[in-house]
């Protein structure tokens, strides 16, 4: 798995290195010996470069096709207003100020649409910053219309160039990668399933414990898979205007895919809450039958593929039965829960999960007619629309200012060089929030890096002038491994490739030695002026709202446990998406803080939220398999008396209402305590409200010592009754079913044991909680 990993690494850095390297050399080859009018019309071909690493990165076809589409429609809102901006205003009466003003007002325009694709503004703010000030250094002798004409034409070769490096020597299609992709997680999920299957029918706890090792170390390969599946979805839909033949893998796979990660997960929750090994299964044939499945589902796993219908291949059902059919005559006790709840996690590998009745639709035929009809309007209404509210109106203004502090200074240190101080600015604008500092660390040491490579390029191709561009290949390749690392990423990895590419791919513009040095220059005036703006606009730290976002988590994930219910699945799932939404939420916010530097604030307590962001995705996990076992239950409990079903429902959903109180209680709590500042104020509430005061250990009790009073055999008596409820539902469920149903109802015993696997995991969660803000 690690050398199939390493292949793939290679081929995608490889891959895209040399897509980018054509690219540029297209640029290269025509803006240097193309014919003379030619080139006179591409005046800026710095710019066609910084196009062409703008879309060509890391890009597929349909990414590029993509990206022609923004380039014409950034062309539309940035030279049309520069034309009409500079006849009125006349260049020669530019000045540095009016200058960076114009810029300022321009981007604000820009950047201002919510719904504008984030490539758009890059390469309109690009342009409008060349446009003002190339006119400004140029002053009466810029032609009014023509210069902004020669800003598109540049802008046009960069994507005409991409558009060439994809197809030549062959297409790079988005379903291809995406094919690749599904087949490196279908190993990854078949390989980690194998290892919990082993370390299920492990013999000690060391061996166990090996195999459970090795899967978690897969885990992260296998996200990244599955997100670069997700990310190329939207490529594919590109590339089937222009080829129709590529319809059948226009499928969406990534929702599939997420059907097996998620199981897999509970089998690693499950593995985790074991007491020892080797598990204690109630039944000896379990083991033998658990092989037979094994073996099904390695089968299924390998069978899921683009051309493949989208739904997975569904259990032989006399198979599960016989499997299953080995449960139903023991009596299982608590500490068989985390051996059901694997099993439980099995059968939904096995089978497709439960979800609520889709509307109805048409036919196939329709349904992708509708499909494309929506994405084409979606398409349309993204680029048209303009939402102003707050959030992007302070977004707006500070690009805007950021831009325009960065012409200003940089104009009025140099003159000649002053749109390097913007430019950087402009096509490195942010879709959201970042860690500051750390991406603009990034670009300075990739702008230096690259920059020192170009003067050693010049120096090594003297004699050579006309073939140096050539050097930029193993550089490419270099750049491409950069952006896949942690210490330069993305921002850092394209900086390295631009600072290489404008020296190296250009001549006529003086000594590269003093180039370099004034191009670093500008582009440490531009950075410097753009974390100015961030520190006095945006005073509030990621800290600080990673610990209200924690609050927030807090507060939904009480909401979710007080859904919790039999016929209320609908609210459950809508909650349970809004703590996913949530928690992914205040992941990025805890990036950004761990990348922050403290200056002369209180340092931040990264572990503490690591601890506290794996509890709170096991919970969301947690209320996934319960809203599953829910579901089953319901939809089989059609051969239930309706007195009798109402009834045992009743009285599991007072065993709900003690868990939630219970639970409910350490949530409000947290969320509480999460938004206070210190211990300290923490004591001085407990004082105010005239709470006790422990003499022996000297101090006020805290919201700490409170929760942490609640002890295992408090909890094993929360939920006993719900247990024994658990057991007459299942009981009712199986003696009231058909035949067809009887085989299998050791799979609603496991699915009904899960559910007090939930209690005691959130439970266990909430202790993990405990102890990270303790």
């Amino acid at each position: 798995m690690a050398t199939s990993s390493s292949r793939s690494v290679w081929r995608t850095c490889l891959a895209s290195a040399l897509r980018t390297a054509l690219a540029c050399t297209i640029v290269g080859v025509v803006t240097l010996f193309g014919p003379k009018y030619f080139r006179k019309q591409v005046a800026f071909p710095a710019f066609s470069y910084v196009t062409v690493i703008l879309i060509v990165t890391d890009a597929t076809l349909g990414d590029t096709f993509r990206g022609c589409w923004h380039a014409l429609y950034a062309t539309i809102q940035g030279i049309c207003p520069a034309i009409l901006s500079l006849w009125l205003i006349g260049p020669a009466r530019l000045t540095a100020s009016t200058t960076a003003i114009a810029v300022a007002l321009s981007a604000f325009v820009v950047v201002l649409p919510e719904n504008t694709h984030l490539l758009v503004k890059r390469i309109a703010l690009g342009q409008i910053v060349l446009v003002y000030v190339i006119a400004y250094i140029n002053g009466g002798q810029t032609e009014t219309i023509m210069h902004p004409i020669h800003v598109a034409a540049s802008t046009g070769l960069g994507v005409v160039a991409c558009v060439l490096a994809l197809i030549f020597p062959y297409p790079s299609l988005a379903c291809c990668e995406v094919k690749q992709n599904c087949k490196l997680f279908a190993e990854n999920a078949l390989e980690r399933f194998n290892l919990f299957v082993k370390a299920f029918s492990a013999e000690d706890n060391i061996t166990a414990l090996a195999f459970i090792s090795q899967a978690k170390s897969l885990v992260s390969t296998g996200a990244k898979h599955l997100q670069r599946i997700k990310t190329k979805q939207e490529s594919m839909k590109w590339e089937r205007f222009p080829f129709k033949f590529l319809r059948p893998y226009g499928e969406n796979p990534g929702s599939r895919f997420q059907h097996l990660q998620t199981p897999l997960r509970g089998m690693e929750i499950a593995l985790e809450n074991s007491p020892s090994f080797p598990i204690e299964i109630p039944n000896s044939e379990l083991k033998s039958g658990l092989d037979m499945l094994g073996e099904h589902i390695s089968k299924q796993v390998n069978s899921i593929s683009l051309e493949s219908s989208a739904t997975v291949p569904e259990s032989n059902p006399e198979n599960t039965q016989k499997f299953f059919q080995t449960l139903h005559t023991i009596q299982p006790t608590n500490k068989h829960l985390p051996s059901l709840f694997f099993l439980f996690c099995l059968n939904l590998l096995l089978n497709k999960p439960i979800a609520p009745p889709p509307p109805k639709e048409g036919s196939t035929n329709s349904k992708q007619h509708d499909e494309e009809e929506l994405f084409s309007r979606k398409t349309w209404s993204n680029y048209l629309s303009i939402t102003i509210n707050n959030k992007r109106f302070m977004a707006a203004f500070k690009c805007s200012l950021s831009l325009g502090l960065a012409i200003l200074f940089g104009s009025i240190y140099s003159k000649e060089n002053g749109f390097w101080a913007g430019l950087p600015v402009a096509v490195s604008l942010a879709g959201a929030r970042e860690a500051t500092f750390k991406v603009a660390n990034y670009k300075a040491q990739g702008t230096v890096l690259g920059s020192i490579y170009g003067i050693l390029g010049c120096f090594v191709f003297e004699k050579y002038v006309q073939i140096r561009f050539l050097s930029l290949l193993p550089w490419f390749i270099v750049s491409s491994f950069l952006q896949q690392s942690k210490m330069y990423g993305q921002a850092g990895g394209i900086s390295a490739i631009v600072g290489a590419v404008l020296i190296l791919g250009r001549k006529g513009f003086g000594p590269p030695s003093e180039f370099a040095i004034a191009r670093i220059t500008e582009t440490f005036i531009g950075l410097s002026c753009s974390i100015m703006v961030e520190i006095l606009l945006q005073p509030t730290r990621a800290s600080t709202l990673a610990k209200f976002q924690l609050s927030k988590s807090f507060e939904i994930l009480h909401e979710c446990i007080g859904s919790i219910s039999f016929g209320s699945f609908g609210n459950l799932v809508e909650t349970q998406n809004k703590l996913k939404f949530h928690v992914n939420k205040m992941g990025k916010f805890v990036g950004e803080a761990e990348a922050e530097p403290n200056f002369w604030f209180v340092p931040f307590n990264s572990a503490c939220y690591r601890t506290l962001m794996g509890s709170l995705s096991k919970m969301v996990d947690c209320l996934y398999f319960g809203s599953q076992a829910i579901l089953f239950l319901e939809q089989e409990s059609g051969g239930i008396d309706n007195f009798v079903w109402k009834e045992t429902v009743n009285k599991l959903d007072a065993d709900f209402m003690l868990f939630k109180d219970f639970i409910g209680s350490f949530m409000k709590c947290f969320e509480e305590v999460s938004l206070v500042k210190s211990l300290a104020v923490l004591d001085k509430e407990f004082e105010k409200k005239k709470l006790s005061v422990d003499v022996e250990l000297g101090t006020s009790p805290t919201y700490y010592n409170t929760i942490r009073s609640s002890s295992e055999e408090e909890v094993d008596e929360k939920f006993s009754s719900y247990f024994q409820h658990s057991k007459e539902l299942v009981d009712q469920i199986v003696n009231g079913a058909s035949d067809h149903i009887s085989g299998s109802k050791s799979l609603f015993t496991s699915i009904s044991y899960s559910q007090s696997l939930l209690t005691v995991t959130m439970a266990n969660g909430s202790q993990a909680m405990t102890t990270a803000i303790g």
